[in-house]
């Protein structure tokens, strides 16, 4: 863990707990670097998603209606 590691209390679920002390031990990794890298991981699908709202800022909207309409128009329901 780097100096600059914050410290912060977090409640599991219990057998998230358990889960996760599970995989620690299993991994050789810590508990610390499993919830960090899963933080990470959220964050960075995050990040994508909204590079691909920004992405499709652009595009038409289409209503709800209008998107059943289109579908019937083209067989789909």
């Amino acid at each position: 863990m780097s100096e600059s590691a914050k410290r912060s209390t977090i409640y599991l679920d219990p057998k998230l707990h358990h889960a996760l002390r599970l995989k620690a031990l299993h991994t050789g990794r810590s508990m610390t670097d499993l919830v960090n890298e899963a933080v990470r991981m959220a964050f960075r699908e995050d990040q994508e998603d909204l590079s691909a709202f920004d992405a499709r800022v652009r595009e038409p909207e289409m209503t709800y209606e209008a998107f059943l309409r289109d579908l019937k128009k083209h067989g789909k329901i």
